[in-house]
């Protein structure tokens, strides 16, 4: 099932890379080798490139209820082989399989809500100031959509961006990470299984900068979609911006979750052990900085412990760079005066495991609390009460997601107001967005658009005014 390697998918066709060269993929569980992928270069984006532009306008001719209708058999294929999809998951992750199969099951819902957009893509009819003049807006495809995705849920990333592409008419060319290829070429296969056109969508493995950056590059790619770090973030807005290309992030988040003194203390505990550590910590919404109300800090910090210490294994990082860079932070945390509570170590001998760590004590402004570690590391703060707790949530770079654990609708909708956030949860975790939600952050969590939701069709559609203009006289 698992293929020796794994190829490009351009114009419909399998293709090995250009240049000849292979990447090894290792399973992060146990570090063995799990195949061989396409390392790609410039010549591949080009070629890729060109076969979404091909293929786009023909795409784009069919109506929005027809583009719809095929989204929505891809989902159901993909449903109808939610264990084969799970299994590749799991390997390329090292998730286990229940999770690996509850984020097929989001794709496939992801799959479904855009499928019936193509019955509600509203456009809006308003009147002038001239008599006789009507204004119309219509939806047109982008054009060529680069999609370069991260690897943290890498299914549901791919239908975040896929297929809403698909659906507005655009063709596209997916660049999923390294560390996840075999979900893409797997997705990409059943694409095509289900009758889309060869070119609509092309899927090209390898490095960033080696396919990312060309594909970022080309004049031909309307629209650059990208979910990863802010730092690449950075890099390919510079790149995008010398040539006004419409860029579309969803970036990186140091998330604060607030336990307030009034709050149910074993919920707080609940949400924040799942948001910090599900996914070993690999969300851009993880909650890595969890402040609490003085009163009942003592009384938390007990009960997280101990949730901690009862924990299952929650897998491994994504890779041993990811797993070094996590353990340097944490030893740099230490060293600097903080202490860890629990975890902080590597566990066992093969794969990328890192035990759940709880730190205390570091400073607002260490670079442990500023800076995001994309692994399962929760940070404690203690403030004396709500307009602190504010002060502290804001004091980021990011403003990707934050939650308060409340009684008080008061203090839950002040906090809603003076947070800068993209999403607000009140008495649950900082993640678990859904199709219909839209999502996305503000400062150095994205770009301002957001993603999922109606508000997907924002980002792979321009809107078009049309203004009809009637001559009574010829009536």
């Amino acid at each position: 099932m698992i293929p020796d390697e794994v190829p490009n998918l351009v114009a419909g066709e399998e293709r090995p890379p250009a240049g000849g060269a292979w990447l090894e993929k290792l399973r992060p569980a146990d570090g063995t080798s799990l195949c061989r992928i396409a390392r790609s270069g410039a010549a591949d984006a080009e070629t890729a490139v060109a076969a979404a532009r091909e293929a786009q306008p023909a795409w784009a001719a069919q109506t929005p209820v027809d583009r719809g209708n095929l989204v929505r058999e891809i989902a159901e294929l993909l449903r109808d082989r939610r264990d084969e999809a799970s299994e590749l998951v799991a390997a390329e992750t090292g998730k286990t399989l229940e999770l690996a199969r509850g984020e097929v099951d989001a794709a496939v819902e992801m799959g479904f809500f855009v499928a019936g957009e193509g019955r509600r893509s509203y456009g809006r009819t308003t009147t002038a100031s001239m008599p006789h003049r009507t204004v119309l807006t219509l939806r047109r495809p982008v054009g060529v959509a680069a999609l370069l995705i991260s690897f943290n849920t890498p299914l549901p990333n791919i239908a975040w961006k896929t297929f809403p592409s698909i659906f507005c008419g655009n063709g596209s060319v997916l660049k999923p990470s390294e560390h996840t290829p075999l979900s893409a070429w797997w997705f990409g296969r059943l694409c095509h299984e289900c009758g889309l056109p060869p070119g609509v969508l092309n899927v090209v493995h390898g490095l960033g900068p080696e396919v990312g950056m060309p594909l970022v590059e080309d004049p031909r790619v309307d629209l650059v979609s990208f979910t990863g770090s802010s730092a690449t973030g950075r890099t390919i807005a510079e790149a995008t911006g010398r040539r006004l290309a419409k860029t579309v992030m969803e970036l990186g988040g140091k998330n604060a979750l607030v336990v307030c003194d009034d709050a149910d203390l074993g919920r707080a505990v609940e949400w924040t052990v799942a948001s910090a550590f599900s996914n070993a910590g690999q969300r851009c919404a993880a909650a890595s900085r969890i402040v609490v109300f003085d009163a009942v800090y003592e009384e938390f910090r007990r009960l997280l412990v101990e949730a901690v210490d009862r924990l299952d294994p929650i897998g491994p990082v994504i890779s041993e760079a990811s797993l070094e860079r996590v353990l340097a932070a944490v030893t740099a945390a230490r060293a600097a005066g903080a202490t860890v509570l629990r975890g902080g170590e590597r566990v066992g001998e093969n794969g990328w495991h890192l035990a759940p760590t709880v730190v205390e004590g570091a400073t607002p402004g260490a670079p442990l609390s500023r800076e995001e570690l994309f692994g399962p590391v929760a940070a404690l703060y203690r403030v004396p009460g709500l307009a602190e707790a504010i002060t502290l949530t804001n004091d980021s770079a990011y403003g990707l997601t934050a939650a308060i654990h409340t009684a008080s609708v008061h203090r839950a909708m002040l906090f809603a107001e003076q947070v800068a956030a993209g999403v607000v949860v009140v008495n649950a975790g900082t993640h678990g967005s859904e199709p219909h939600m839209g999502f996305g952050g503000v400062g150095q969590s994205g770009t301002g658009w957001r993603e999922a939701g109606v508000e997907a069709l924002d980002v792979y559609s321009e809107t078009q005014y049309v203004n009809l203009v009637v001559d009574p006289g010829l009536a």
